[in-house]
């Protein structure tokens, strides 16, 4: 039967992330609007957004490997979705630029708090076969709130135009669903027995002490990840090339509709044939997508290419966390997703500048054919480097 894998905690989890997305993505289409209109200039905006990326980035290393050291989970997964939930009546609440960096930070310190531990649950709840499944059903409920939460709020502002602060009091809503959804998970008695001293940065010793098997994949990743850069540049394409602010939104929504969809069936295959085979399709897929977005301009075909990116989404993101959970002793699985996701976010960052920087000297196609080049390297990377086993993947005893 489908979904026999997924446990009470997997499904208590995944419903707290499905009502977090949904509050988050509420806001996400008009987050740059409502700080134009409250005076931030696009420079400042870059710089609110850079520094709320940048602290979860590094929180999630250094809470992945307090909560590691700890033996706890559930108080970071608590603590971590009850400051997202409460970050977002926080920006409507005043305008002042400190107290909206303030409220940002919140927001993403929420996220770097939960990540490591939340992910390490998820992986308790599976079995080395189960992994795929597990990750691609959280990814799944958690992406229907990017469907959900960009919905809502075009219904809302289609009765309320430009009715931007009231969207982030609605918005709490489904926050303090998420908070309340996620007292329902019962903690596991702590197996550590002795305090261990935590450093903010000592999450990145992790990586002289980690498998090498790790490493060489979360170098692959992060290769990845330096000339990805975010998806608001697919959706300055689309604009750019005559879709209009409404279909902008609704392409977005069906990119993510494709990716929810596909989550969970990409999941479950990548466990019978391995998780590396269903990552570098996924990569081969998204290499297509930016050469298709370099040189298309038909409006139609860009739905197309969007369901495409929907589904390199559902072939890479929960599927590399699964991978690494995989490959990881299984007490140190929430510094390994947590040092790989602070990694990630700075790099992010990275790429989001490389990709300004080359479409304002060089244009579109040489900003997309850039990164489809390097992803098709990545991909000889990953067939070089890391060895397959019979099921597709490498893997430790954990």
């Amino acid at each position: 039967m489908i979904l026999k894998n997924i446990t009470r905690t997997v499904w208590i989890l995944s419903i707290v992330s499905l009502f977090t997305d949904t509050a988050s993505d509420m806001l996400y289409p008009i987050m740059p609007i409502y700080l134009e209109s409250i005076g931030f200039s696009v420079i400042l905006i870059g710089i609110l957004e850079g520094f709320a990326e940048a602290t979860a980035g590094l929180s999630k290393g250094y809470f992945g490997k307090l909560s590691d050291n700890s033996g706890k989970r559930l108080p970071f997964v608590q603590l971590g979705y009850g400051l997202s939930a409460i970050s977002k009546p926080m920006m409507a609440i005043s305008i002042y630029p400190l107290w909206i960096f303030g409220a940002r930070t919140v927001d993403r310190l929420g996220k770097g708090i939960r990540t490591g531990a939340r992910d390490a649950i998820l992986s308790d709840q599976a079995t080395a076969k189960t992994k795929g499944e597990v990750f691609g059903f959280h990814r799944a409920m958690d992406t229907l709130g990017a469907v959900f939460g960009p919905t809502l709020a075009l219904i809302y502002l289609y009765y309320f135009p430009k009715d931007y602060k009231n969207l982030f009091y609605l918005a709490f809503l489904p926050g303090v669903l998420a908070i309340v959804a996620s007292f329902l998970l019962k903690a596991k008695k702590s197996i550590v027995t002795k305090k261990v001293s935590t450093p903010f940065f000592s999450f990145l010793n992790y990586w002289s002490s980690s498998p090498l098997i790790y490493r060489k994949v979360v170098i692959g990743l992060l290769a990845f990840t330096l000339f990805n850069s975010s998806d608001v540049f697919l959706l300055l394409r689309a604009k750019q090339a005559g879709l209009n602010d409404s279909f902008v939104i609704g392409v977005y929504i069906f990119y993510n509709l494709i990716y929810a969809l596909f989550s969970l069936p990409i999941g479950i295959l990548a466990d019978k044939i391995g998780l590396k085979k269903i990552f570098m399709v996924g990569l081969g897929i998204f290499a297509i997508v930016y050469i298709g977005m370099a040189f298309n301009t038909n409006l139609y075909v860009f739905f197309g290419l969007f369901a495409l990116y929907g589904i390199y989404a559902a072939a890479t993101e929960g599927i590399s966390k699964a991978w690494i959970s995989n490959i990881t002793d299984k007490k140190d699985t929430a510094t390994a997703i947590g040092t790989f996701a602070g990694f990630q976010s700075i790099c992010t960052m990275i790429a989001s500048s490389f990709a300004g920087l080359i479409w304002y000297k060089f244009g579109v196609a040489a900003t997309f054919l850039s990164t489809a080049t390097i992803t098709i390297l990545v991909i000889i990377y990953f067939s070089i480097s890391v060895p397959f086993d019979r099921k597709g993947e490498s893997t430790t005893n954990v």
